[in-house]
C-alpha cells in the first residue's frame, strides 16, 4: 500500500505551476480593468489545481494499466503508483475521479457566483478531455495531441476563464497572455516527453516527441519559449510597457536551455523539466504584475 508521501509524489506537485500560472495571468488582466474579484480568483485556482491533480492521477492509472509505466520500461522521473505496484489501480482511478469531482464542484460554484454560465459546458469538456488524454480506448495523448490539450485547456481556457469570471469580458492582453501561458505549459510537457522518448517509443506511445524525434522536440521546445517572448513584447505594445518585466524570468530558464543545447537526455532532463515549470510560474507572475500595474 502506498504511503502518504508516495500519494503526494504521485500527484506530481512539480506540475502544479501549470495550474497556478493561468490564474495569475488571468487575474492580472482583470486587475488591469479594475475588476478583480479575489474570491473568484481563489476559486479558479482551486479548480485549476484540482484538475491538474486529477489529470496526474488519471495518467498514472491509465499508463499503469497499459504497462507504459512498468518498472522495466526504463522510465525516469516521478513516482508511478500503478506502474510501480505501489497502489491498487482502482484506488488511483478513484483519486482521479475525486479530484475531477472537486474541480467540477468548485467550478460550478465559480460559474454560479460569477453568472458566467458559458463556462459550465467548457468546464465539463475540460474534465472529459483530462480523462481521455491517456484514458479510454483511443487516448489522444498516445497519438501526439497532448500538447494541443495542454495549450487549449491549461492555456487558453484556464487563463481566459479566470479573466472572464472576474471581469465579464475578454481583452486582447488577456488573450495574448493566455497564448503565452499555453505555450509554456506545452513546453513543460515537451520537456517531459523528450525525457521519455526511448521508453514511450518502446511501448508504442506515439507522443509528439516520439513523432518529431530528439532534435525536432528540442527545436519545438525552443519555439514555444520564443512564442512566450513574443507574447511579452506584444503585451507591452498593446497594453503597457510594464509587461516587459516578465523578460527577467528568462534568466531563470537559461540553465535549462543550455542543458537542452548540450544534448541532455534521461535523468539529466529531470532538472530541465522542473526548471521549466518554475520558469512558467515566475513568467506568469511577473507578467501579471506588469499588466496589473498598468491600471
Amino acid at each position: 500500500m502506498a504511503t502518504f508521501s508516495e500519494w503526494v509524489q504521485g500527484a506530481r506537485p512539480r506540475t502544479l505551476p501549470v495550474a497556478v500560472s493561468p490564474v495569475a495571468v488571468g487575474t492580472g488582466a482583470a486587475y488591469a480593468l479594475g475588476r478583480t474579484i479575489w474570491g473568484y480568483a481563489l476559486l479558479a485556482l482551486i479548480v485549476a489545481l484540482s484538475l491538474q491533480v486529477g489529470v496526474n492521477y488519471a495518467n498514472d492509472y491509465s499508463d499503469g494499466i497499459r504497462g507504459t509505466d512498468s518498472p522495466g520500461g526504463g522510465r525516469v522521473g516521478p513516482v508511478r503508483l500503478v506502474g510501480q505496484d505501489l497502489a491498487n489501480p482502482t484506488d488511483v482511478r478513484l483519486a482521479a475521479f475525486l479530484a475531477f469531482f472537486l474541480a467540477g464542484l468548485w467550478g460550478f460554484a465559480l460559474v454560479a457566483l460569477s453568472e458566467a454560465w458559458v463556462m459550465l459546458p467548457i468546464g465539463a469538456l475540460c474534465v472529459v478531455a483530462a480523462w481521455y488524454y491517456t484514458g479510454g480506448r483511443h487516448p489522444y495523448g498516445y497519438r501526439g495531441f497532448g500538447e494541443v490539450f495542454v495549450f487549449v485547456f491549461f492555456g487558453l481556457v484556464a487563463t481566459l476563464g479566470t479573466l472572464y469570471t472576474q471581469a465579464g469580458t475578454i481583452t486582447l492582453v488577456g488573450l495574448l497572455g493566455a497564448v503565452g501561458v499555453g505555450a509554456l505549459a506545452s513546453a513543460v510537457l515537451v520537456a517531459n516527453n523528450l525525457r521519455d522518448i526511448p521508453s514511450d517509443a518502446a511501448v508504442g506511445k506515439r507522443t509528439l516527441a516520439v513523432r518529431l524525434g530528439d532534435r525536432g522536440t528540442r527545436i519545438l521546445y525552443a519555439a514555444l519559449v520564443a512564442v512566450s517572448v513574443g507574447v511579452v513584447v506584444a503585451c507591452a505594445l498593446v497594453g503597457s510597457w510594464f509587461a516587459l518585466v516578465a523578460l527577467a524570468a528568462y534568466a531563470w530558464l537559461w540553465p535549462a536551455l543550455a542543458a537542452l543545447r548540450r544534448g541532455a537526455v534521461g535523468r539529466d532532463l529531470v532538472p530541465v523539466l522542473a526548471r521549466t515549470g518554475q520558469f512558467q510560474l515566475l513568467w506568469s507572475v511577473l507578467l501579471a504584475v506588469g499588466l496589473a500595474v498598468s491600471r
